[in-house]
C-alpha cells in the first residue's frame, strides 16, 4: 500500500518537506504528531524520509490537524490560497458508499457485490455511485484501501497508548481477535480477499502489501522489545512476525466459522492461545 496507495502525481520529497513544516508548526514531537493523526509512527518516519509515500487518507488527516489545505501539501495550490481545516477526502457520500460496499463484501463475498446492490444499500441510483467511482473495480479497490487505512489508524492509536513493546504486542493481538461485529466484518473482508491475492489481481496485490506492512509492524515491535529487554534476547523479529501472523490467520478463520454465543467462546480461546504463544516464545523468561 505504500506506493500504490499514494495519490498519483504526489511529489514525494516536496510533500514530505511540507508535512515536516506542518509538524514543526504544531510544536510537538514527530511521535506525538503521529498519534494525533492516528498514523503508525514508523510509517510517518519512512514517509518523511522518502522510503514510502503518504496515502490520501493520511494526507487528509495531516491537513486537518495542521489546519492547511491538502492541495498545498501536494503542491497543487499555493499556501496563501489554502483553506483552513480542509475537509477529509473520505467524507460525505463517498464515505457512505465505501462503508456500505465493505459491509456487503463482508456479508456476501467480493464477487457477489454489484453496483446496483451498493446503490440500493445507499438509497440512491447506480448513476450516483458512478458519479463518485467510475466503475465497480475502482469502487471495490477504494473499499479495500479504506479498510486498510482504518485498520492502520486503529493500530497506530493502540500502539501510541502502550508503555512498552510487550504492551504493544498485547494491543496488536487484541485488535486482531474478532470479538466485535466490526472486527468480524473486517476479517470477513480479509478472508475473501485471500483468493484475490492468489490470483495477483490489483486488489489482491493491495491485500498482499497490507500483510507485508502488518508483518513489518510486528517485527518492529519485537525488535524494540528485544532492545528493551522485555522479549527474548537473540529473537528473530521477522520469523516471530511470520509465525504470529500465521497463527492469527488460522485461529481467526476458525472464529469466523462459529456463529451465535459460541463465537465469543471461540474468540476467547483464540486470544488465550495467542497470549500463550507470546508468553512461551517471545517474552523474556
Amino acid at each position: 500500500m505504500d506506493t500504490d496507495d499514494a495519490l498519483d502525481g504526489a511529489p514525494t520529497a516536496d510533500t514530505a518537506a511540507r508535512v515536516r513544516e506542518v509538524i514543526a508548526g504544531a510544536g510537538v514531537s514527530q511521535r506525538e504528531f503521529a498519534r494525533r493523526v492516528v498514523m503508525d509512527p514508523s510509517k510517518l518516519s519512512r514517509s518523511l524520509s522518502g522510503t514510502r509515500r503518504f496515502t490520501a487518507a493520511e494526507l487528509a488527516r495531516i491537513a486537518d490537524e495542521g489546519r492547511v489545505d491538502a492541495g498545498w501539501l501536494l503542491g497543487t495550490r499555493p499556501r496563501e490560497k489554502a483553506t483552513p481545516h480542509a475537509v477529509g477526502v473520505e467524507g460525505g457520500r463517498p464515505l457512505q458508499i465505501v462503508r456500505e460496499t465493505v459491509r456487503l463484501i463482508a456479508e456476501h463475498g467480493f464477487h457477489a457485490v454489484r453496483v446496483a446492490d451498493i446503490a440500493r444499500a445507499c438509497a440512491t441510483s447506480s448513476a450516483a455511485i458512478h458519479y463518485h467511482f467510475p466503475g465497480r473495480a475502482e469502487l471495490l479497490e477504494a473499499a479495500v484501501r479504506w479498510c486498510m487505512d482504518e485498520d492502520t489508524a486503529r493500530r497506530a492509536a493502540r500502539l501510541a497508548e502502550a508503555d512498552d513493546a510487550a504492551a504493544e504486542l498485547r494491543q496488536l493481538i487484541a485488535l486482531q481477535t474478532p470479538r466485535t461485529e466490526q472486527q468480524r466484518r473486517q476479517w470477513a473482508v480479509w478472508l475473501d480477499l485471500w483468493a484475490e491475492a492468489a490470483r495477483s489481481t490489483a486488489v489482491g496485490r493491495l491485500h498482499s502489501e497490507y500483510y507485508r506492512q502488518w508483518r513489518e509492524t510486528v517485527a518492529d515491535v519485537v525488535r524494540r522489545g528485544a532492545e528493551q529487554g522485555v522479549f527474548r534476547a537473540g529473537i528473530d523479529p521477522e520469523a516471530a512476525a511470520l509465525t504470529l501472523t500465521a497463527l492469527i490467520d488460522g485461529l481467526a478463520t476458525h472464529v469466523l466459522s462459529v456463529s451465535g454465543p459460541s463465537s465469543a467462546e471461540a474468540a476467547d480461546a483464540m486470544h488465550a492461545a495467542l497470549t500463550a504463544h507470546v508468553t512461551h516464545t517471545i517474552l523474556a523468561p
